[in-house]
């Protein structure tokens, strides 16, 4: 997966999708512009997002139907009790007693979920934390994702952002993270830190753990000398490494070497091919600002038919083996593939009514790049998208089948990808690659919870865990577009109503409108 082609998860500047330039810098300055104004009129969300009291009331909710994601089948008329922001107790609602003073809410033909989890987003796009307040956090726990892993940003912001969350300060997600980028050089994206080499990768390894990040990141334009060096010097120090499949470097390579995740299907599809390493050279030898627009888009659009042309059930059943042996997990990342990566006009969302809770500055940019991505494009280069995405869709199908690992993400907030509504996109977009409902909400509840080594505190619905949970108004085993049908989330104990969530989502909407 070249990061000079609009391959999937590829943000590139060829073709009008994000680039580092262009995004990052519109973002910065929008946000920054959008902090400035808050601080002057004095707007907050008071009731919603200010947490002043130490501990919210134990809750009670009886007669809901629990889905507890561990794959038993749904409970029905059942309690669910929550004390000091733990889940205290789960079982019928004919039985179970409720401590005296409880607060409780009759859930009678509703359905309660384990909060999810959004395992690949970037919340420090802006450059400082008031965009992220006041514009994805709350967008985030208006759909009833309670946990993400942030994939690449400021750690000083990212730390005060998670602070905020933790002390209570501010109702949001848990925060995991993996600070600045390692990357080639020049690298793609800022916060990055270049590696050449094996001292370079001792140095940045050590410095992140310090830190404080969860995980490593690793991005599209490292030599396999500094990828290796990376490698090796993260299992030193006894972190773990995600991100993206260099461009010069096999998938398998980058499975047997120690990578724990990789993002967006960045060089799975070429580690199918029977052609792979020629492909590989051509795709390197190549960019596409190469010869004029026509002659790019053909030499595209030539290689990712070869690139379908030459795949291989047998040599992707073996690199997915492969996989499953590494514990190499996947995160597809189907809205960046479908609306920015593979954009076509029937997934364009220049129209879409979500994009009011937009900041206008941000908006302005996303459409200037749709428009970008479209312009030259004609009925071939859209059918080829197509097919690629069909590829993706299966490939997830046939790497679910062999036992790989799949967690739900989106790429946040990369153009078009919508805070917080995209996860639910991408649970769809898993159900169309062929998991079961209950698999893809596996993949953004209990897998996350057991990729993070945090399946004691979260990811289920079972006694001792954290209360980050989501009440829906239908079955979602039934239709998994039924998470959107959401009637109140629980944060760490705290309950948001519908009424709650409306409020919050209304503050967004003026916000952006202003912004």
């Amino acid at each position: 997966m070249s990061g000079k082609y609009p391959w999937p998860g590829k943000k590139t500047s060829a073709l009008g999708a994000k680039t580092p330039a262009s995004y990052n810098c519109m973002v910065q300055h929008s946000l920054r512009r959008l902090l400035l104004c808050l601080l002057f009129s004095g707007a907050t969300l008071v009731s919603l997002i200010s947490c002043s009291a130490p501990h919210p009331p134990d809750l009670a909710i009886i007669h809901v139907t629990v889905i507890d994601a561990t794959g038993a089948p749904p409970q029905t008329d059942s309690t669910v009790v929550i004390v000091d922001s733990q889940i205290s107790a789960v079982g019928p609602s004919s039985s179970l007693d409720i401590p005296r003073g409880t607060k409780t809410i009759d859930a009678s033909g509703k359905f309660l979920l384990p909060g999810l989890a959004d395992m690949h987003l970037h919340l420090t796009g802006a450059g400082e934390p008031g965009g992220s307040r006041e514009f994805i956090l709350p967008l985030l726990i208006a759909n009833g994702i309670t946990t993400v892993r942030d994939m690449g940003g400021s750690v000083v912001l990212l730390k005060q952002l998670r602070q905020e969350i933790s002390s209570g300060d501010r109702i949001g997600p848990q925060i995991f993270f993996t600070g600045p980028f390692l990357d080639g050089d020049p690298p793609y994206f800022q916060p990055s830190i270049v590696v050449r080499n094996a001292q370079d990768a001792a140095a940045a390894v050590q410095q992140l753990k310090s830190d404080g990040v969860d995980f490593i990141k690793v991005q599209s334009r490292l030599q396999p000398a500094g990828y290796f060096a990376i490698a090796q010097a993260s299992r030193r120090a006894a972190m773990r490494y995600v991100g993206h499949v260099p461009d010069s470097l096999s998938a398998r390579a980058a499975s047997e070497a120690g990578q724990a995740s990789i993002e967006h299907l960045t060089g799975v599809l070429l580690a199918c091919s029977t052609r792979e390493d020629e492909l590989r050279r051509r795709q390197l030898a190549a960019p596409p600002s190469a010869g004029s627009l026509n002659q790019s888009l053909q030499r595209l659009r030539f290689w990712q038919q070869d690139l379908l042309d030459s795949y291989s059930d047998q040599k992707a059943t073996k690199l997915f083996q492969t996989f499953v042996a590494n514990h190499t997990w996947q995160v597809p990342t189907f809205p960046l593939l479908i609306h920015l990566a593979y954009l076509t006009p029937e997934t364009d969302l220049a129209h879409d009514p979500r994009l009011k809770y937009v900041p206008a500055g941000v908006r302005k940019n996303w459409d200037e790049g749709r428009r970008q991505n479209l312009v030259h494009q004609t009925e071939e280069e859209y059918e080829m998208r197509r097919k690629l995405v069909q590829r993706s869709l299966s490939v997830v199908k046939q790497m679910h089948l062999g036992g790989v690992s799949i967690m739900a993400g989106t790429d946040t907030t990369a153009p078009n990808v919508l805070p917080g509504f995209s996860l639910h996109e991408d649970l769809v977009d898993l159900v169309e690659a062929g998991l079961t409902p209950l698999a893809a909400l596996q993949a953004a509840t209990v897998k996350p919870a057991e990729f993070l080594g945090r399946t004691a505190e979260q990811g289920t619905i079972v006694p001792g865990k954290r209360a980050d949970l989501i009440l829906l108004n239908a079955n979602p085993l039934h239709d998994i577009r039924n998470t959107q049908k959401i009637d109140a989330v629980i944060v760490n104990g705290k309950l948001l109503n519908r009424g709650d969530l409306d409020a919050l989502l209304g503050q967004v909407a003026r916000f952006a409108a202003s912004h």
